[in-house]
């Protein structure tokens, strides 16, 4: 077998037959003939230390495998069958496999950490200058891990041969080798030449000269010099030799993919680095390939558009300090944009640092211009973050204000504006450009999230969806999904939520769309918040506003008789456990005030954003990995009842509270006595309509929320066997009547308290200020219990009637399932199913057209005829006429003898 590498072999290829020569000894690494010349100085010095064969020292002999690493280009050499078993190492992607070869290729960044890798599982050991040559590899081709397409494993290979012996001094003086007087001639001509071009934002040179056919000299290391000197997003130089084009390659940036280059040209490498030799051409020729390729290979720049928050709050120059400061503990900023008189000139930024430090000095006198950042530094949503980046260093403001350009009535984003330049319109932090540098977005994930959500909806929703969002575009208004929905179509849950959230004005743009399309529309001016009643005439005009050639001849059903649109907002807390107060805000913000990460995720809808999902707070993470999370410390104090959302969410998701959150839950408990009965009680049937109550029930006992509720109140294994009984009730047609269509939350919560002692019962209702009607029923349950017990097994089914007639289907329905007294569990089966069933065939019309005068005996005849019927004494009209005629003669003779 043998081992072969790409020509002008740099550290990583010549490293890589090394690493390969020791896991296959019985192999031969033969060198190609162009080596870069750091490289073959090295060589020179090392000969004797290493394995290799020079390409002129090769003994031709018959071969049938080869193993070619850090390439995956056919090579050909004497000797090779015509079909030679083929193997590849590699870190180089995107090529297309070659039939019947074996690939090993995997994204690291230098083929050598692979093969390292290999020799770490094999237990070999190295020499310090086997080491020391394969450090090189990998250093080179990382930057010394500094690239980013380093990764962790490329460091841990690295740390093994640090541990092996390699020499730092030795990697330092080959990876900086001076340039030869012929390279330097090559560089200062290529610098001359070198041309920058503007593509999609990014500053690409091309640097193009003229050598010799013969010349020698590796290209590479003129290259990096010239990057290094030149420092833009990407270089590309061509070097002409004779009737060939050399072209090397090197890119600073992930926006730029000098492989793909490479790759059109016929050669390869990777994003980062990559070289390609086109025979038989000119420089003209080749640049104008180049030049083709890389309106491909460049991505635009990343915008501000992508990560700002719309929607920016200011504080006027003359605000005093104090007022400030209250502002900074409501909602969290750690910064405002300043303006003067007019509201909208901007004139400096006020930071958190200087309000907290102008109060330590009393100052909070003072007005806000005396403390603030002066000055008016803004970008445009067109802008690319590098420049916030930038001015963010130069001036160190952290956050920096966005305006509209204004240019043809059109904001920098393409959205409409009011035609004015420097209209306020949204803010970017410090925290938007971390977050963007260290978690990008995917636009593979958009794309996804689009497809989801699409699969997820309804033909006629994802219509209204597409119309709403183009409406919302239209009026320059970020319209999204948010929470829940979003959540379940993560998870791959149904929904039928088609709430929605507008960073801007909700109610403007609702009021569009009855204009466009019909309907009703109600709203709340004060909370920025409408409705908007979809009769099924809107569902149609949507359907054919979405798609004019296929609109529907009528509605379909199933659909959500009113959609919410809610204007963005935050909300602040004046004390603990108080209802929130709300005020307009932006969509990180709205995020920002949820209860769990999971629920602060959300997808973009309106124009070209469709299916963009923002997660500012790992919210993605957190669903992936199944868990319950709350945004921050003090979320349970905030809102208490959050705990049992907390609970109600893990249960039905089949998630986990997190260590920290639980922690936090335990410690915030006795916050749940500020919270009104109505909210817990309102939360506590929310849990009771879930699909599973009962573990719901289990976890709020474990947790020690309803041990808060009343120290007494319990959870007992056998409460969630009644919680069984109920479903398997509810599972039949008959016993499902008995809640009237209602959810069984009341029979699960009166199941939960009859266990407990009736002092405790009390309290319970008292704490949850229980409605009096549910009271009322939950008293009568326990009359049942009282009645059913002193039934004798043989009762007359007039007798049971009688005594069960007073008590509601629900009632029957709980007692039934908390009776524990078989016998009259059956009575009351009986009862339900068969006796109230059961009716007479005369009623008062007939007593009435038989002459008799309507009054009390009336009821007391009609019953006693049922109670015959239930007793089988009488089974037809002609009886009961029968014994009704026995009855009247009576109640005659009564009346006589009185």
């Amino acid at each position: 077998m043998l081992i072969l590498t790409h020509e002008n072999a740099d550290f990583d290829a010549v490293a890589s037959l090394l690493a390969a020569s020791r896991l296959y000894p019985e192999a031969t690494a033969v060198l190609p003939r162009r080596i870069n010349r750091n490289v073959q100085q090295f060589l020179v010095l090392y000969w004797n230390r290493l394995p290799f064969v020079r390409p002129e020292e090769w003994q031709k002999r018959r071969v049938d495998a080869l193993l070619l690493v850090d390439t995956q280009a056919p090579l050909s050499i004497r000797g090779v069958v015509r079909h030679p078993a083929v193997r590849v190492i590699d870190h180089h992607l995107n090529h297309e496999p070659k039939a019947g070869w074996q690939y090993q290729v995997e994204a690291v960044g230098a083929t050598t950490t692979l093969l390292v890798e290999a020799m770490q599982a094999a237990g070999l050991t190295l020499s310090a200058d086997e080491a020391t040559l394969l450090l090189l590899g990998i250093y080179e081709d990382t930057g010394a891990g500094t690239y980013d397409t380093t990764t962790a494993r490329d460091v841990r290979a690295a740390a093994w041969l640090l541990d092996q012996g390699a020499h730092l001094n030795v990697v330092r003086r080959f990876l900086n080798i001076p340039l030869t007087p012929d390279q330097l001639a090559i560089y200062e001509q290529l610098q001359t030449a070198a041309k920058t071009h503007a593509i999609e934002g990014r500053q690409v040179i091309i640097a193009a000269t003229r050598v010799d056919a013969d010349f020698e000299e590796e290209i590479s290391s003129i290259v990096h010099r010239l990057r290094d000197a030149l420092l833009p997003d990407a270089l590309l130089v061509l070097v002409q030799m004779g009737h060939d084009v050399q072209m090397v390659a090197r890119s600073s940036s992930d926006g730029v993919d000098v492989g793909q280059v490479a790759r059109a040209l016929g050669g390869g490498g990777h994003s980062r680095a990559s070289a390609a030799l086109v025979t038989h051409s000119t420089l003209a020729d080749v640049q104008a390939q180049v030049l083709a390729e890389l309106a491909r290979a460049v991505k635009p720049q990343d915008k501000v558009t992508q990560i700002m928050s719309y929607g920016v709050q200011t504080v006027p120059a003359d605000m005093k300090v104090a007022d400030a400061a209250v502002l900074m503990r409501r909602y969290g900023y750690e910064g405002y944009p300043v303006v003067a008189a007019d509201g909208e000139t901007l004139v400096g930024l006020l930071t958190r640092r200087a309000v907290d430090r102008a109060v330590n000095h009393d100052m909070a006198h003072r007005e806000v211009r005396s403390i603030m950042k002066a000055g008016a530094f803004t970008v445009q949503p067109d802008d690319s973050i590098e420049r916030v980046q930038q001015l963010m260093l130069q001036e160190g403001w952290g956050q920096i204000p966005v305006v509209s350009n204004g240019e043809n009535g059109r904001s920098g984003d393409g959205r409409p504006g009011d035609g004015r330049p420097g209209r306020l319109i949204g803010i970017v932090t410090r925290t938007d450009v971390l977050n963007h540098l260290f978690q990008p977005p995917s636009p593979a994930a958009d794309a996804d999230m689009r497809t989801r959500l699409e699969a997820a909806l309804q033909p006629e929703m994802w219509q209204m969806v597409r119309v709403v969002g183009r409406a919302a575009d239209e009026l320059g208004m970020p319209l999204y999904f948010v929470g829940g929905l979003v959540r379940d179509v993560l998870l791959g849950l149904p929904s039928k939520d088609l709430d929605m959230v507008v960073e801007g004005d909700a109610i403007r743009l609702v009021e569009r769309l009855q204009a466009a399309h019909g309907g009703q529309l109600h709203t709340h001016r004060r909370f920025g918040t409408a409705k908007w009643f979809t009769t099924p005439t809107v569902w149609q005009a949507v359907g054919a506003a979405a798609d004019a050639d296929h609109a529907p001849d009528e509605a379909p059903g199933g659909l959500p008789e009113s959609i919410d649109f809610v204007t963005a907002r935050t909300e602040f807390y004046r004390e603990p456990s108080a209802l929130p107060e709300v005020a307009r805000g932006s969509i990180k913000l709205d995020l920002h005030r949820r209860d769990f990460t999971i629920n602060t995720l959300a997808v973009r809808l309106d124009g070209p954003h469709l299916g963009e999902l923002l997660d500012f707070y790992g919210g993605r993470r957190d669903l992936e990995q199944g868990v319950i999370r709350v945004l921050h410390s003090i979320s349970f104090v905030d809102d208490p009842t959050r705990m049992l959302r907390a609970v109600r969410l893990e249960q039905r998701l089949g998630f986990a509270i997190e260590p920290r959150t639980a922690e936090l839950l335990r410690e915030a408990l006795p916050m749940l006595d500020r919270v009104t009965g109505d909210r817990i009680r309102h939360e506590l049937e929310l849990a009771l309509r879930e699909r599973r109550p009962a573990a719901i029930m289990a976890r709020l006992a474990a947790v020690g929320v309803l041990a808060q509720l009343h120290p007494d109140a319990a959870w007992q294994p056998e409460m969630a066997v009644a919680y069984t009984h109920v479903r398997q009730l509810l599972a039949t047609p008959a016993w499902a009547e008995a809640l009237g269509g209602e959810s069984p939350a009341f029979a699960y919560f009166a199941l939960w308290l009859l266990p407990q002692p009736a002092d405790v019962q009390a309290a319970l209702m008292d704490r949850l200020r229980v409605r009096k009607a549910t009271r009322s029923d939950f008293t009568a349950i326990v009359e049942l219990l009282k009645v059913v017990d002193t039934l004798p097994a043989g009762a007359p089914a007039s007798v049971v009637e009688r005594r069960l007639r007073p008590f509601r289907p629900r009632v029957l329905l709980v007692g039934r399932i908390a009776c524990t007294n078989p016998a009259a569990r059956a009575l009351i089966d009986r009862y339900y199913l068969e006796w109230r069933h059961v009716k007479t065939a005369v009623d008062g019309n007939d007593l009435r057209d038989m002459g008799y005068k309507p009054g009390p005996h009336f009821g007391e005849w009609l019953d006693a005829l049922l109670a015959a019927r239930l007793d089988g004494q009488v089974s037809s009209r002609d009886g009961e006429l029968a014994r009704l005629q026995q009855l009247t003669e009576s109640h005659a003779a009564a009346g006589d003898a009185g």
